[in-house]
């Protein structure tokens, strides 16, 4: 029950007796540790458990009334304290929760500063500073909000999280649970591990404080911390510098000293061929970006005296994630003297402009295709490797910013299989920076432990010896069906740190979310290779979908939308069979290999013991969704998979498009593949000329060579005599190809859709592709094909010839007479 107005302020007026005598004597040793954490510039949480709306709003407002005591005494030039509220707004309990302690503080004090925000807002609290978090988890638990929220809280401050009764906490379906039900899987069958799991991390980190409301007793105090008084670490800035000594002054440690004066270095522009890379890797909060922000600015100042316009262009996986960049660009360039003037969108920054010079957001897909003097990819470890490729070949100075341990990506993964790639080019210089240094608190701070070991973000996988290598080579592997709650328990966690580590270096955009949905999906399950010395080599995440109830399948046919279900959904939306809605299946959600033994074939033994394991369990088919590139477009058809959808546009983000590929089971599944793959072979064909117009060429070739049976087996060209004698006189040479074009398209049709026509090599097959059915130029055809024009200009006339032949249409005289003419 939703308490009234007055009984609010009721409760507001007579707040303490609400706030149990137990709980203050444990804020007396909660401050007492705070005090210590001060000292040490760390932080401290305490849990406060319950849903009653009064007992846990005093309680709140007396925790943070305590600790602003404790402040007053001791650091008096931090008021008044920064205090984030987290909630969900559509709950009327949270929302009079933090209405009362609004009301409290209003009236205790004047020296705290509140803001009550929704957990749907929380992107945009990214890279802010608080002295107090709230986070009202009574209804929701949701990974990537810890994974968001807990760092934005700086050192000497506290979090302060309130979940359910701690005894029934796992029993209560979050608002993150409900949204893993599909209608196969209903709510009741949703597992509670991750919250179990949350629970026990809390339980073994010090540093935090928890406290049961309903049964008002602690449950856990804190052991001593062992800390280090803070000392203030000297800032040496260089003593020759060619950026004003005015800007090297904003920087807040001496890693954003050292980031800055590397960015000198870019002053001068590489000549010819060669490319000036930074890669600037850390942990969140070490102000990475904050210091890209300060030397850019330092580069467009001194780029100025030799150019007429300085044009910076900025990306990431999205615009919040540049707003830190942005804010401290501005504040440099003012310091400067360069007057910027923001653009804003949705009160974020977008675009920064000035005299003679600009910094632009724009999405990765955009500033491939853009000139810059300067291209800054800031959490590059969440965009796709193809995309930071294209990125990396079309410009000539590239700053590279990436988090290591985040929610965002994983930087050990750019790092790794990133670098390594670029690292080969002999046109690159390469700057490499690791910053360590805390900003908001300091190192060995117990909270961004708990954090990082409660999401995860450090997981790593296991280190191999000769003898692992060996096992590989001999392909002795073990195929591991994981206990999901014994490695969310004490005694299994190591594998599954192991397991969730390979995910962590080989995938690019790891949010703790993915964790959330491991433990809890009931649709979801895990599978896992082994060697027979324990490590885990290859991991595997699985989603059962379908099959589709028959109430929910016309909605479907009609674009109507199901949770969990992505092939099913896609199969019958595109192709339209309505019996694939009763298959049941596995889709790969991810499947990863240890960094160390990539390209052994791990990968491809992996599927083939999902395949049988899949068709001992009576499934129809095995699929898997991912961003295509010839590589990986290889893989998953080497292993028989078969295309049979592609998004219509690229991600904007990743770049990619999306391809979903299915590996049928049974002969009735196989049918429908077959159908699908045909359905989708004719779609693209006759969509590269437009939609897939910029289509890799080896993925648009892989997709319409494979599989080889044709799509028309008797389909011929439908040419007119006219056409044909043109055709004739284009092979010959007197006719150019655009005055031929429209034939040549059709016998491009014909060569992809039949098996009645002639051979052709791959280069022949390419150049049709790539020239003709996607309409590229001669030079882009001549630049991909590494060959000169008018070798493509020469072959596509070669291939006229094959073509009349192939028909017996060729013949000596040239034109026809009016009776061939009226023939159709």
């Amino acid at each position: 029950m939703v308490l009234t107005e007055s009984e609010i302020r009721q409760v507001v007026d007579e707040y303490r007796k609400y706030v149990p005598a137990s709980l203050i004597r444990l804020l007396k040793k909660f401050n007492d540790s705070v005090l210590k954490a001060i000292d040490a510039n760390h932080r401290r949480m305490i849990v406060l458990c319950g849903e009653d709306v009064e007992y846990a709003a005093c309680s709140i407002a007396r925790t943070i009334l305590s600790y602003l005591r404790n402040i007053k005494k001791h650091k008096r030039e931090l008021l008044p304290l920064k205090i984030l509220y987290m909630l969900h707004r559509d709950f009327p309990k949270e929302r009079v929760k933090s209405e009362i302690v609004a009301r409290i503080l209003k009236e205790e004090t004047k020296d705290v500063k509140l803001t009550i925000a929704d957990y749907s807002e929380t992107e945009e609290y990214l890279g802010t500073t608080f002295d107090i978090l709230i986070m009202d988890l009574t209804d929701d638990l949701k990974p990537n909000d810890l994974g968001r929220l807990i760092g934005i809280v700086r050192g000497g401050g506290i979090i302060i999280l309130n979940p359910p009764e701690w005894s029934t906490w796992e029993n209560k379906l979050t608002l993150f649970q409900k949204e893993l039900a599909t209608p196969q899987h209903p709510e009741e069958e949703v597992r509670n591990i991750f919250i179990r799991w949350v629970k026990r991390k809390l339980m073994e980190h010090n540093g935090i404080f928890i406290y049961d409301l309903v049964r008002k007793r602690t449950l856990k105090t804190s052991k001593d911390v062992k800390v280090r008084k803070k000392e203030k670490k000297e800032i040496k800035i260089p003593e020759k510098t060619v950026f004003p000594r005015k800007l090297y002054e904003l920087a807040l440690t001496q890693d954003q000293v050292n980031v800055v004066k590397i960015l000198e270095e870019f002053i001068e522009r590489p000549r010819g061929e060669r490319k000036k890379i930074l890669v600037l890797t850390a942990d969140r909060g070490r102000g990475k970006s904050c210091a890209l922000g300060i030397g850019v600015a330092g580069l467009i100042h001194e780029l100025r005296r030799v150019k007429h316009r300085v044009r910076v262009l900025v990306t990431a996986p999205s615009l919040i994630n540049v707003q830190s960049f942005m804010d401290l660009a501005i504040k440099s360039l003012e310091t400067l003297g360069l007057k910027p003037r923001p653009i804003m969108k949705r009160g974020r920054v977008l675009e920064i402009q000035g005299e003679r010079y600009s910094i632009e957001y724009w999405e990765p897909v955009d500033v491939v295709n853009m000139k810059a003097d300067i291209v800054v990819v800031d959490e590059a470890a969440g965009l796709q490797v193809p995309m930071l490729h294209r990125i990396w070949d079309r410009h000539k100075r590239i700053l590279f910013s990436s988090t290591i341990h985040g929610y965002e990506g994983a930087g050990r993964g750019f790092s790794i299989r990133f670098l390594k790639a670029i690292k080969e080019d002999k046109r690159a210089e390469i700057i490499e920076y690791e910053m360590e240094e805390p900003i908001r608190y300091s190192e060995d701070d117990p909270i961004e432990r708990w954090q990082f070991d409660t999401l995860l973000l450090d997981a790593e996988p296991a280190e191999l010896t000769r003898e692992d290598h060996e096992a590989i080579a001999k392909g002795e592997f073990v195929y591991v069906k994981p206990d999901l709650e014994k490695w969310f328990s004490k005694e299994g966690e190591k594998e599954l740190k192991q397991f969730f580590g390979i995910y962590v270096l080989a995938h690019y955009r790891n949010q703790p979310d993915d964790l959330g949905m491991m433990a809890d999906a009931p649709h979801h399950t895990i599978r896992a290779l082994k060697l027979k010395t324990g490590k885990i080599v290859c991991s595997v995440q699985l989603a059962e979908e379908g099959p589709i109830p028959e109430d929910m399948v016309d909605n479907l046919l009609l674009g109507g939308r199901i949770p969990g279900n992505i092939i099913p959904d896609r199969f019958l939306k595109h192709i339209r069979i309505r019996e694939f809605a009763k298959t049941v299946g596995w889709r790969i959600v991810r499947i990863a290999t240890h960094p160390q033994v990539m390209s052994r074939g791990i990968g491809s033994e992996m599927l083939k013991r999902l395949i049988e394991e899949a068709k001992e369990r009576g499934y129809d088919w095995v699929g898997a969704g991912f961003g295509v590139n010839d590589r990986l477009l290889k893989f998953w058809i080497k292993n028989g998979f078969i295309p049979i959808h592609i998004s219509p546009d690229r991600n904007p983000v990743s770049g990619e498009y999306t391809v979903i590929v299915v590996y049928p089971l049974n002969k009735e599944t196989e049918d429908m593949v077959k159908i699908a793959n045909r359905e989708f072979r004719i779609k693209l064909l006759n969509s590269l000329h437009d939609n897939y117009r910029d289509l890799e060429l080896n993925v648009a070739y892989q997709m319409l060579k494979y599989p080889p049976e044709p799509i028309t087996p008797d389909y011929k060209p439908k040419l007119t005599p006219i056409q044909w004698d043109r055709l004739r006189i284009y092979s010959l040479g007197p006719m150019t190809y655009e005055a031929a074009c429209d034939i040549i398209y059709e016998l491009a049709k014909t060569y992809f859709t039949s098996s009645n026509k002639p051979e052709l090599s791959e280069l022949e097959e390419k150049i049709l592709l790539m020239r003709v059915l996607q309409a590229n130029s001669w030079g882009t055809v001549a630049d991909e094909l590494n060959v000169r024009k008018q070798v493509v200009m020469t072959t596509l006339k070669d291939i006229a010839k094959k073509f009349l032949k192939y028909y017996n249409m060729e013949t000596v005289k040239p034109g026809i007479n009016l009776k061939e003419a009226t023939t159709l």
